[in-house]
């Protein structure tokens, strides 16, 4: 009796549209794969680059009973960094330096220096040149990130202030001399250093060409060496104003 027999399979035209489909598909995943680790690439080199405007202008947000807290690199020296090393190493006996202003999350401290905030997502070093931005290029396009509208915004700002005695009287012609104003703050080389006006007839007085920062501004009567201590805030860009009531009827 004869025995009925089927064979079954693939012909080589099935077998080579079957690794074409496969093929598509493979380059499909790999373009949505790589497009998806530029756009991770994208959003921290972003990440990092907000945080190193903080760390060298300071966080906004960052806010204490209504007064910002936070001024960064410039707040605490006066001057923008050089370079970016300066953001986690002193560059030199600073005095004001209070760093690091920057850290890295997989900087492993016992064993090497901390480079990785130096570098974006794309393993390329940041183009930062002292200015108000810094750059990166690693991605094929530029990316980069404003610190602030200019430098003076940052260290050439206006302090001013009006002084009068208690019930609300300016010092005068003949008194505008018996009070002085200090205002001490970073010097931009690691120390502070202190500058002294006096106001005019109306009690008005302005110092010009600070930085950015919480500064000590004293008032002085100079008769009775009595002095009022203000905390001035000088944020970017903005002019500070204060007024001094004195503590009587001096004129």
């Amino acid at each position: 009796m004869a025995r009925l027999t089927s064979k079954t399979g693939y012909s080589l035209i099935e077998l080579v549209v079957v690794i074409l489909i496969i093929g598509i598909i493979t380059s499909i995943a790999i373009r949505s794969l790589r497009s998806t680790n530029e756009t991770a690439r994208t959003e921290q080199t972003k990440k990092e680059l907000d945080q190193l405007a903080s760390a060298i202008a300071g966080n906004p947000q960052l806010v204490s009973g209504g007064v910002r807290t936070d001024f960064g690199y410039v707040g605490d020296i006066g001057s923008m960094p050089p370079n970016l090393d300066v953001l986690v190493q002193n560059p030199g006996g600073y005095s004001t330096w209070d760093g690091p202003y920057i850290h890295d999350d997989f900087y492993p401290q016992d064993t090497s220096s901390e480079t990785e905030f130096k570098i974006d997502a794309w393993g390329t070093a940041y183009v930062y040149g002292g200015g108000p931005t810094i750059t990166s290029t690693g991605g094929g396009t530029s990316i980069t990130r404003e610190i602030a509208s200019s430098l003076d915004h940052l260290l050439r700002n206006r302090v001013s202030a009006v002084v009068t005695d208690l019930d609300n009287t300016p010092p005068g012609e003949m008194y505008k001399d018996s009070v002085a104003f200090l205002l001490t703050y970073p010097n931009g080389s690691g120390s502070m250093t202190t500058r002294t006006r006096y106001p005019a007839t109306d009690g008005f007085v302005r110092f010009d060409s600070i930085p950015i920062g919480s500064h000590r501004m004293q008032v002085v009567y100079t008769p009775a060496n009595d002095t009022l201590t203000h905390m001035v805030n000088v944020k970017p860009g903005q002019d500070c104003y204060t007024t001094v009531s004195l503590y009587d009827n001096l004129w």
